[in-house]
């Protein structure tokens, strides 16, 4: 397995991280690009990994290239990797917003990724919805797969469109569970805990309840009814959160982000 990393920024990192954490290839094996030199030594002295200014050299010479660059740079970056993208090589976007087609347009490759990770994956424990167009090849999917279990969790879709609905989900989802977190946190110091000892409350419960979810495979319904004893301190608690609407300002909160999702992609789309 020999990757090529275009843009290597924040998530870029955490494949590099993954992959090397989970012995799938050896520093050797691996190469970014990235414009700050400062970047670069960094990763170089950091992962051992060798670097390059260039994007197209970044994509010569491996088996698969990881686009990771900013979404409005892309149409900028595209045109250098169709100069040296070469059949058998898979081109796997982790761009947020560009479509399968321009990505295939644009590179002039048609065995394409593209995939949607999230920031759990800087700790291991990300969650990534990717699909793959006609083109690529099994070898090439299990590669895929490979590279993205190294991040956490990663589900192949069938169809494009999935990656908007996981957009608002997986892609945001954090950001919201950060906000309850916050909103625990603070609620917390106002009944009188220590701010520290609040926020290490709060972290640890949102983790346990996460893993007892996934350990389990209950019902979240099921899991919150164990811990709902008849009017208990918590049967109180979820009555003020139903009654503030909880559950429907998270409905709309979901159906925003998809909605946003779909035009971004059409702008993109339109765009390039």
């Amino acid at each position: 397995m020999r990757i090529g990393i275009v843009g290597a920024g924040t998530m870029a990192e955490a494949v590099i991280k993954g992959l090397l954490g989970k012995h799938l290839c050896g520093p050797e094996d691996l190469v970014a690009s990235a414009p700050r030199e400062e970047r670069r030594a960094f990763l170089q002295y950091e992962y051992g990994i060798r670097t390059v200014r260039d994007n197209a050299e970044a994509a010569t010479g491996v088996s698969t290239v990881i686009l990771g660059v900013k979404p409005q740079t892309v149409s900028t970056v595209l045109p250098e990797l169709r100069a040296v993208l070469r059949e058998g090589q898979a081109l796997v976007s982790i761009a947020a917003g560009i479509t399968m087609a321009t990505l295939e347009h644009g590179s002039g490759n048609r065995a394409v990724v593209r995939a949607m990770p999230n920031t759990p994956c800087l700790v291991g424990e990300g969650m990534t919805v990717w699909v793959a167009s006609p083109a690529v090849q099994e070898s090439q999917i299990a590669e895929t797969q490979a590279i993205f279990a190294a991040l956490g969790r990663q589900m192949q879709v069938s169809n494009e469109s999935f990656l908007n609905m996981a957009t608002s989900i997986s892609g945001c989802g954090p950001a919201y569970l950060f906000l309850l977190m916050e909103a625990m946190t603070d609620a917390g110091v106002q009944i009188g805990l220590p701010r520290y000892m609040a926020e290490e409350l709060v972290t640890q419960t949102v983790l346990g309840a996460a893993r007892l979810a996934q350990e389990t495979n209950r019902h979240p319904a099921a899991l919150k009814n164990a811990v709902t004893s008849p009017g208990g301190t918590a049967a109180q608690a979820l009555y003020h959160l139903e009654k503030g609407g909880l559950r429907s300002t998270i409905a709309e909160a979901v159906l925003a982000a998809f909605h946003r999702a779909q035009t971004l992609g059409k702008v993109e789309g339109e765009t390039h």
